[in-house]
């Protein structure tokens, strides 16, 4: 028993001494200073899909389980800093005692022999009596701020100063910073909401659910010590409860006061970029009922009941969006009102669609850099076609107006997303209304730019493709533009030419370019398939012509002379068309007024470390001014009959250091009136 006893001191010993070694402190810092890295380059707690889009199907789950996109409150993270809270500790506790009996001593045992290996030391011939020298260095000494102690030997007497032994606590100070920063670090992540979790058996639930569905079970009390959460409030509402995001998850924190949000401020640059934005609040005390107002702004923080409010962000707090919608499908009912609030999931049976309409944002401001060299450096044609906003470079910044954003839900639970600005953009002299779609987050938005005639505004582009696309309709356009072509001509010729036209606007339909490119391929010889293409084409174009002509007649409208001064309009209006089979949504959404209603979004703190790492941040300071300006210094004066040895000593060598023994050897030396100095 008693032996292995015995036996297990040494390992305790050896990991005691391993924990406080400096090796484990360094190496446990390193690895600290390499998540910091990344958790600085990697955006923390993003979307799941951001990370897959940038990652790949590969490293994205790999990096998920290391916990990369969460560095700071990952388990391991807070391991480590844990144990180096630990080490540091007992590296304080193992060096305390030899420190302090380092800094309280002064050395004046020390050996002849040892003083003449000094770097620094000096052989003085004396002239002066024994008591006479001993009398002159004291006072020089206690002159120069050196505390000293004499001890008297045989041969004569050692008299051992010291000056700066204070610097040392500077050790203590930066090892103490470093734990209170540290235990402050904990105490304000994730590890006392996990203890807090695991103890009062709290789990985090779905946040897809209204508040007075969140259980018990994911709720936490207002007495909870430590938390980072956030608050949603739009105008004219309020809340006590702040957000936490814990991984798929949520919980409900209580506050201890209610508070609630009567106006939004918000001012732009001219790039649109947010330049001040602040939450005129109303805080109410949940016990005493106790009321006032503080408006919040960002890096103006508001404390109370030991909770800190900071001005975080803003959102749309469910403005009112009024929509006319335009049918595209064949034979469609004429355009009719609607209207939703932006947060709103409205299913779509009862108007004909088998889709639920999300309602994701809306923005009343847009700048947008209108002066792309490229077809991806600004607004693009849908699918690629078109090319550019604008041929010039450098920077054009304008405000397109309000826009909003939407996701089409079908039955199955896919989600298109799509974008409409609901001003038309002036391009190139031409004008469009713009319409951003894209299959998921990780694409990027693809435009479908929608024409603007000069008298009916998008009500011709509409009602042309109500032409293009339907087909009880596409006979009637065939046969004009066959009559158009060849009037007076011979009828078996016309008729020709109408089945052409028919085929065209059918293939068209089905397909766009491409589907008329697939059948020149397969069907008309290599030889003749260039002259075919161009022939598709002219025959396409003219029934873009011939339609809008006969919109025009519906309308009221005189007919037009075709000329270059049409041709645009022709030709945007036919790119649209093409690219609409494939727009993805069954209807066009177009704004035509809303009522806006700002949110804040407010971060809710309660940070019971932030007076420890104040405290650490200070203790470091002071701990690295001690080490680095205070500097400590050990002057030896051996008296002895025949000779006055003077030797000096620092626990860092400095550069002035030569400068400093030489002064004081001079001094010393002047003092004594010896006369001569011997190295």
């Amino acid at each position: 028993m008693q032996q292995g006893a015995r036996a297990r001191v040494p390992a305790v010993q050896a990991l005691l001494e391993l924990l406080s070694s400096m090796r484990f402190a360094i190496s446990l810092l390193t690895v600290l200073a390499i998540a910091s890295i990344i958790g600085t380059v990697v955006q923390q707690n993003e979307p799941a899909n951001a990370y897959l889009n940038q990652f790949g199907q590969f490293w994205e789950p790999v990096f998920a389980r290391m916990g990369l996109y969460s560095v700071y409150g990952a388990g391991w993270f807070v391991a480590i800093l844990a144990f180096l809270v630990l080490s540091t500790m007992l590296c304080i506790i193992r060096q305390a005692a030899p420190m302090l009996r380092e800094m309280r001593g002064f050395h004046e045992h020390a050996r002849e022999i040892s003083l003449r290996l000094f770097a620094h030391y000096a052989s003085l011939v004396p002239t002066l009596p024994p008591e006479a020298r001993r009398s002159a260095v004291t006072d020089y000494l206690a002159g120069t701020g050196f505390r000293f102690r004499i001890d008297e030997r045989a041969d004569g007497a050692l008299i051992a100063a010291r000056q700066g032994s204070a610097g040392r606590i500077g050790y203590f100070f930066a090892h103490a910073a470093i734990v209170l920063i540290c235990a402050g670090g904990l105490l304000d992540g994730d590890l006392p909401l996990a203890l807090h979790m695991y103890f009062g058996g709290k789990a985090p639930t779905s946040g897809n659910r209204p508040v007075a569905d969140i259980p018990a079970s994911a709720r936490l009390g207002p007495d909870n010590w430590s938390y980072r959460g956030n608050v949603y409030i739009p105008e004219g509402g309020s809340a006590d409860f702040a957000v936490l995001n814990i991984d798929d998850g949520v919980l409900l924190q209580s506050l201890p006061f209610e508070v609630a949000l009567k106006r939004f401020h918000i001012d732009h640059y001219e790039t649109g970029m947010p330049r001040r934005f602040a939450s005129d609040l109303v805080l109410t005390d949940a016990e005493s009922g106790q009321r006032f107002e503080r408006t919040l702004e960002v890096n103006k923080p508001l404390t109370y009941r030991g909770v800190t409010l900071f001005q975080s962000g803003f959102d749309d707090g469910g403005s009112l969006l009024r929509f006319t919608v335009r049918d595209l499908a064949p034979g469609a009912h004429p355009p009719y009102p609607f209207s939703g609030e932006v947060g709103a999931r409205i299913p779509l049976e009862t108007l004909g669609y088998a889709y639920t309409l999300e309602i994701t944002g809306f923005r009343p401001i847009n700048v947008e850099n209108m002066a792309a060299s490229a077809p991806g450096g600004g607004f693009e044609s849908f699918f690629g076609f078109g090319g550019g906003a604008n041929a010039q470079g450098g920077k054009k910044p304008r405000n397109l107006g309000p826009s909003y954003t939407f996701k089409l839900r079908d039955a199955a639970g896919q989600a298109r997303e799509f974008t409409n600005y609901m001003l038309p953009v002036e391009i190139d002299g031409r004008w469009y209304l713009y319409s951003g779609v894209r299959a998921s987050q990780m694409e990027p938005f693809s435009y479908l730019r929608i024409p603007l005639d000069g008298e009916a505004g998008v009500d011709a582009w509409f009602a042309i493709r109500q032409l293009f696309f339907d087909p009880a309709r596409r006979a009637a356009l065939a046969a004009r533009f066959a009559a158009r072509n060849l009037d007076g001509d011979d009828g078996a010729l016309r008729a020709r030419l109408e089945e052409a036209a028919g085929h065209t606007l059918i293939l068209f339909a089905d397909g766009g370019f491409a589907a008329i490119s697939e059948f020149i391929e397969k069907s008309i010889p290599e030889a003749e398939r260039e002259r075919s293409g161009a022939a598709f084409l002219q025959i396409i174009q003219g029934l873009t012509w011939d339609a809008w002509m006969m919109v025009r007649e519906q309308a009221g409208q005189a007919a037009l002379e075709p000329g270059e001064a049409h041709a645009p309009f022709v030709r945007d209006a036919l790119i649209a068309l093409a690219d609409s089979g494939r727009y993805g949504a069954p209807f066009y959404l177009q704004l035509n007024a809303y009522e806006q209603r700002q949110a804040t979004i407010l971060q809710a703190t309660r940070s019971p470390g932030k007076p420890l790492v104040y405290s650490g941040a200070l203790l470091l300071a002071l701990g690295v001014f001690g080490m680095l300006y205070i500097r400590e210094r050990r002057l030896f004066v051996l008296l002895k009959n025949n000779e006055t040895l003077v030797a000096m000593s620092s626990n860092r060598k400095t550069i002035d250091l030569d400068e400093t023994f030489a002064r004081h050897r001079d001094a010393l030396a002047a003092a004594l009136g010896d006369a001569a100095v011997k190295h």
